[in-house]
């Protein structure tokens, strides 16, 4: 039976869709609690896998072409994978439960809760897969099951366009993924991690296909963790319900690719170029959606790049090799980020759909355990002390501090924008007179949505909580010399709380207005005029072949010469004896020719 209690995890989301699909679709509160139940079934399997001493569970052939080529169904588990189980079975079933209250009155009730019973069942299956085949087939079905949730309501174009923007998005990525298997398959003659971890000096012997296969398997990453320069889909993500978005940015679609790094650890910390590469690409993401996070206006838009920052941070840590730093702060961010959204999901219902934060105020003591709750998420997020945040955000600090001096300013610089825009948005919100109709009448949410913001505060707010989970990962202490660390981080989160409280506190409109960064350092328009550059070009050369080559030389070519040999044929078809005999003759004439002289 234990053997089997991974399959039955991982197999109870999927079941669930399929009875959503073919038997309850009809019916949304039945649909709705099938999948509740499915939700809350995974998790507490994945608590027993968890406190259970198995290291794998029963394997089946699948592919066997050996020794060419065999792709096992096989599980792994191992402290890594058990941890994620309950990291996304937990922080999943909460947002199961928290729909239930979100979606009450949506049309569309049993297409979302099918739809988000596959992605648990995707993120799952990325989470226990031991080999990069079958990890890849559910990293592409994590892309459908994402397109179909960011587009649910896919009657507004916004929403439709931003889940086409998702899903091609993470396509260019997932591309450059798949050549890196294929690279590591052919060099090490296998796709199994152990295998592959086991024959790695096939492929560190040559160290530029080394670093070629790490760079490419980190494009994987860089589109499902939505790193510079593929970070534009995560931030229109937020077209989807707020459910969704809270479980994409906390312990599923973009922690997959972290997670993805640390799996695949033994072979990206092997080249130290690909290390350096991925370090900056974090870096350079978590500085520049800090930045654009000081000018949002949008709620979610702001917590979406907050996400995308706290992203970078994880990046900088895989890439300055340490992946337990990494999953240090994914677990913790999880939480308070998961706390986050479905607080500002609270606010959203409750305000009538409003997300401006602009049109709220005054809202701490009409939405109290919403305040409460969104403040501790806050307070965790920008690593105040003694709260969880602090202690993830301090280990990849102290990292950064003892590796690269250039990377730890630029980290610091970003802990001081994460207090500054998150301040900024709690004087805005809950501060202040309302300024609008709905937030003058705003009331707190019903328990079923309460109720979950009450469960992730205890994890965001205990400090203890933070500190158990580098124990119990196995992040490693600063030396002495990086003491200093903590009272650096801590001076630049109260130099942006201190400045945001300045410039916010009881402010009817933003004085600040930085066009660049409101515009998104114009990725957006840049973009789309690379596209429209590209299929223009793309539609002249198309125009010239189909043209030049396929029509003149191909289809007008080949008629021509077929009709011009019918008519040479027409020549010999005369109608008359006297030319068919000396044609006849001439042809006795060539044949003696050849026979008797050649």
């Amino acid at each position: 039976m234990s053997s089997a209690l991974p399959w039955y995890l991982l197999l109870l989301p999927l079941i669930s869709a399929g009875v959503i699909v073919l038997l309850t679709r009809r019916s949304g509160t039945v649909s709705s609690f099938v999948s509740v139940g499915a939700a809350v079934g995974s998790f507490v399997c994945s608590c027993l896998v968890f406190v259970s001493p198995a290291t794998s569970a029963f394997e089946l052939s699948w592919i066997d072409l050996r020794p060419l080529f065999h792709v096992p169904l096989g599980l792994v588990l191992d402290q890594l994978s058990k941890t994620m189980l309950v990291l996304v079975t937990g922080i999943g079933a909460l947002i199961h439960i928290y729909s239930l209250g979100y979606m009450a009155d949506d049309a569309g009730k049993s297409r979302y809760f099918a739809s988000l019973s596959l992605f648990m069942f995707s993120m799952l299956g990325i989470v226990l897969a031991n080999n990069f085949v079958m990890m890849f087939i559910f990293w592409e079905l994590v892309g459908v099951s994402s397109y179909l949730l960011i587009g649910h309501w896919f009657e507004r174009d916004s929403a439709a366009d931003a889940a086409n923007k998702a899903f091609l998005t993470n396509r260019i990525g997932d591309f450059g993924f798949m050549i890196g298997i294929l690279m590591v398959w052919s060099a090490t003659g296998s796709v199994v991690f152990d295998q592959v971890a086991g024959n790695m000096g096939a492929i560190t012997a040559h160290p530029g296909y080394l670093t070629a296969a790490a760079l490419l398997i980190f494009c994987g990453a860089a589109g499902k963790s939505a790193q510079f320069p593929l970070h534009v889909w995560l931030p229109d993500a937020m077209e989807g319900p707020t459910p969704i978005s809270a479980l994409i940015h906390a312990a599923t679609m973009v922690a997959a690719g972290v997670y993805m790094l640390v799996r695949v650890g033994f072979l990206v910390q092997a080249s130290s170029q690909a290390l350096t590469i991925i370090a900056w690409i974090g870096t350079i993401t978590a500085v520049m959606a800090g930045l654009i996070a000081t000018q949002q206006n949008d709620i979610k838009r702001i917590l979406a790049y907050s996400t995308l920052s706290q992203l970078g941070y994880m990046v900088m840590a895989v890439g300055l090799a340490s992946g337990e730093a990494a999953m240090f702060h994914l677990f913790t961010h999880a939480f308070f980020k998961a706390l986050l959204f479905l607080g500002a999901g609270s606010i959203i219902i409750m305000l009538h759909h409003e997300q401006n934060i602009w049109r709220m105020g005054g809202l701490a003591h009409r939405l109290r355990i919403t305040f409460v709750t969104f403040l501790i998420g806050t307070l965790a997020l920008i690593g105040c002390p003694p709260f969880s945040g602090f202690f993830s955000k301090d280990a990849i600090l102290a990292l950064a501090y003892e590796k690269n001096t250039a990377i730890f300013a630029l980290a610091l610089f970003t802990a001081f924008l994460t207090a500054f825009y998150m301040l900024r948005l709690v004087f805005v919100v809950f501060l202040g007179q309302p300024r609008s109709e709905h937030a003058q009448h705003g009331k707190e949410s019903p328990l079923v949505m309460s109720g979950p913001l009450l469960l992730l505060a205890a994890p965001a707010s205990l400090g203890g909580f933070g500190f158990f989970a580098r124990r119990f990962l196995n992040v490693p202490r600063a030396d002495e010399g990086s003491h200093i660390v903590p009272i650096l981080a801590t001076a630049a989160m109260l130099l942006g709380v201190i400045i945001a409280f300045v410039l916010y506190r009881k402010r009817e409109t933003d004085p600040i207005d930085i066009g660049i960064l409101r515009r998104r350092f114009y990725f957006d328009e840049f973009y789309g005029w690379l596209i429209g550059v590209t299929q223009e070009l793309l539609a002249k050369i198309s125009g010239f072949f189909d043209r030049w080559i396929l029509d003149a030389v191909g289809v007008r070519g080949a008629s021509t010469a077929t009709w011009g040999l019918g008519a040479m044929l027409r020549l010999l078809q005369v109608g008359n004896i006297e030319g068919y005999a000396f044609i006849f003759g001439l042809g006795i004439v060539g044949l003696v020719y050849f026979t008797v002289f050649r």
